[in-house]
């Protein structure tokens, strides 16, 4: 069983999109202790005593009702369209943010779009998905 099938219809939690089911896209993004991956390509089985988040379990009350910053972030600067792909980038933002935060680095715009490169949108443009990531790293 894959992980995106075990999240979406084991334990119900719809958040998590199959997206192009091949890992190309990023709609299906999780945290599997704290690094983003594809959950359309991950075995289930390889979670055993591993830490997983998905995008229900963000919030900073695991109920939503306090957002976690960056998902102010993509609502603030306007980073979410039609919302299909944002659970995915949202939580590939949210490792590229831990990672950054952990090694002290202050991304630049390039480095900002090389870390969301495995994530397509398709209403966007990404200038503004990219500019809620600037904006974490701004307003820390």
């Amino acid at each position: 069983m894959l992980l995106i099938d075990l999240i979406r219809e084991e334990l119900g939690l719809k958040g998590t999109k199959p997206g192009c089911l091949e890992g190309e896209c990023g709609a299906c993004t999780v945290l599997v202790n704290g690094d983003a991956v594809n959950s359309c390509l991950f075995l289930a089985v390889n979670i055993d005593g591993k830490d997983v988040t998905t995008i229900e379990g963000l919030s900073r009350d695991n109920q939503g009702a306090l957002l976690d910053p960056v998902q102010e972030a993509m609502i603030h600067c306007g980073g979410i369209q039609c919302g299909f792909c944002t659970p995915g980038m949202i939580m590939t933002i949210k490792s590229f943010q831990r990672h950054c935060e952990e090694n002290q680095i202050v991304p630049d715009r390039e480095e900002i779009k090389k870390a969301l490169e495995g994530n397509l949108c398709r209403c966007t443009g990404y200038t503004k998905i990219i500019d809620a990531v600037e904006s974490l790293f701004r307003n820390p």
